[in-house]
């Protein structure tokens, strides 16, 4: 299933099903039992509640041996997204830094139309294609110089992480002009098909989270794309955060 179709089922259980039956154990079983190919399902239904006693082996090791639907597919971003931040990467960036590279289809994306450097970073160790270096690292302490890639891009993780504060601190830390952050527009259940365990069903939400005073957040078919200028960050630093109710959001 592509993300778009997924967003869109999602949609129907989290907008129109009554939340007393949308979130209840035994409506949800059969769809975890299908989406995780019927393995380690209790696992996966009860993850929101084991998450925070796993040690970090034991969390990134979930990721690492996971196999449901969305492992067929080659990216959770929708199409509209992709060519939305391709159209608006720097283009005085020389380099750039994807966080949660999973598989690689955006670096692979970004090879095909732009010049820059790329790096990959994921819990994961992988091989590195063609000019794409892979490095084998955590979002909470990312193994790289403050400032040393232009453009940070990070998509579909930011949801799935424990600390949460940490990893926005060091997307921030090693960018020098842009930070990208793709991320779902959901709502809080516990029975969720994709391990979240953080959600932003508005933009003020995210805005909060990321703290960047210089940014847009877009909706694009059910995920929010944020981009922020780092370089206002390093120019202002001793000003106060904004106010989420003044940052620019688009609809599309």
């Amino acid at each position: 299933m592509n993300r778009k179709l997924t967003n869109s089922i999602r949609f129907v259980m989290d907008e129109l099903l009554p939340p007393r039956i949308r979130d209840s154990r035994w409506f949800m079983y059969p769809f975890f039992h299908i989406w995780f190919k019927g393995k380690n399902v209790d696992t996966y239904m009860d993850f929101k509640d084991i998450a925070y006693t796993l040690s970090e082996e034991e969390f990134n090791g979930i990721y690492r041996n996971l196999n449901c639907r969305a492992s067929d597919r080659p990216t959770d971003l929708n199409e509209e997204s992709i060519r939305y931040m391709i159209a608006h990467l720097d283009p005085h960036a020389r380099n750039l830094l994807d966080v949660g590279c999973g598989r690689g289809h955006w670096l692979n994306l970004v090879a095909e139309q732009t010049d820059l450097e790329l790096t990959g970073c994921d819990v994961k160790t992988l091989p590195a294609p063609g000019r794409i270096k892979n490095v084998n690292g955590s979002i909470g302490a990312l193994p790289f110089a403050d400032n040393a890639f232009d453009i940070v891009t990070c998509h579909h993780t930011i949801e799935h992480l424990r600390d949460l504060p940490a990893a926005i601190k060091e997307l921030k830390r090693v960018a020098r002009r842009q930070v990208i952050i793709a991320t779902p527009c959901q709502r809080c259940y516990f029975y969720t098909l994709d391990l979240h365990l953080q959600f932003f069903p508005i933009a003020s939400t995210l805005h909060q989270h990321i703290g960047m005073k210089k940014h847009t957040c877009k909706w694009i078919h059910g995920d929010w794309v944020y981009i922020g200028d780092a370089m206002a960050e390093m120019d202002n630093e001793s000003e106060p955060s904004p106010n989420p109710a003044t940052a620019q959001v688009s609809i599309s």
